[in-house]
């Protein structure tokens, strides 16, 4: 009877100990899950760097290559390039057909860099329906370049948001002006339905669960005397200071050494300042021998090479696959 007992007993430890192990191997196997669908906004809230990748146009094949990119998002740059969102379009299917990432987002995030610039309310205004076309096409995020005054960047704001997101709304900003037939394709780019997606298309940090990320480049002297102000309008999540185009608005350039001019390094400085006491992001270019000074420093947006990223993501000792 005894010896009963204890080959009963140990086919019960085995039998545990093999349900332990499946469920060991299930689990280390178990996919990641995101908590957003913004990947660049899920690790900025982590107080993790970002860094990105940059493409002047492409449509599905280029998408489908860029799918498990090495960055956090993709920069698709309509500043030098020909605005074609059919293409954009085309793009953002071939990023979803590729995916998902290896942090188990359905697509990298992907900032759109508009060919209008910020000079004034009226011309942000007059070319609004930029904005509307490409959060229509599903990306994540877009970039105003030359953004020379609080009231178009109020503009461009409000461009970017639909009416019924309050936060801000007569108090530094109007009501959105994004229009109820803009959900459905960029819901399914998303991977939810029309409804979610009319609730978190809206800027971050300004909506805690918005999925959209806005950006201004301050980058010439003209913006430079209005970083403070740009820069607290609520609904901006990053800045950057441009430094080529900032140089050429001063007549400069780099000095022989490779740093810049005081007035340069000066104007940086100020963009930097800015962004910390709004409590935005802040972008500049990092490279692998510069990364961890430049995070150092503040720096929260890096224009990288993977290598400069995978040093960078070690120093912070990132926890997100990549």
């Amino acid at each position: 009877m005894l010896q009963v007992i204890r080959l009963w007993t140990l086919s019960l430890l085995l039998v545990a100990g093999g349900y332990a192990w499946l469920s060991g191997a299930q689990s280390a196997s178990a996919p990641v899950v995101p908590k957003r669908i913004n990947k660049a906004i899920e690790l900025l809230e982590q107080g993790q760097p970002i860094y990105y990748t940059q493409i002047n146009g492409g449509g599905y094949d280029e998408g489908r290559q860029l799918a498990k990119t090495w960055a956090d998002y993709v920069t698709y740059n309509f500043e030098h390039s020909a605005f074609n969102v059919s293409e954009l379009n085309e793009f953002m299917r071939g990023l979803v057909d590729g995916g998902p990432t290896k942090s188990g987002h359905r697509t990298p995030a992907v900032i759109c860099v508009l060919p209008v610039a910020g000079l004034d309310a009226s011309m942000v205004r007059t070319n609004a329906w930029m904005v509307e076309q490409v959060l229509s096409a599903g990306v994540h995020g877009v970039l105003l370049v030359h953004a020379r005054s609080p009231e178009a960047v109020r503009v461009f704001i409000q461009a970017a948001r639909f009416p019924m997101h309050a936060q801000a709304v007569g108090n530094g900003l109007e009501e959105g002006l994004r229009g109820s037939g803009a959900a459905g394709n960029p819901a399914r780019v998303w991977g939810v339905s029309p409804t979610e997606y009319l609730r978190l298309a809206d800027p971050w940090p300004l909506n805690p669960d918005g999925e959209i990320l806005l950006g201004v480049k301050i980058e010439d002297r003209h913006a430079l005397e209005y970083a403070e102000a740009t820069t607290k309008v609520p609904g901006l999540g990053f800045a950057e200071w441009g430094p080529g185009d900032m140089s050429m608005s001063f007549g400069l350039s780099r000095n022989a050494d490779g740093t810049w001019p005081k007035v340069l390094a000066d104007a940086r400085a100020r963009v930097l300042a800015a962004t910390k006491a709004a409590g935005i992001s802040f972008l500049n270019v990092v490279r692998p021998d510069d990364v961890e000074v430049m995070i150092d420093e503040g720096v929260m947006i890096g224009a990288a090479n993977e290598a400069a990223a995978e040093l960078g993501r070690k120093y912070t000792a990132r926890a997100m696959p990549w």
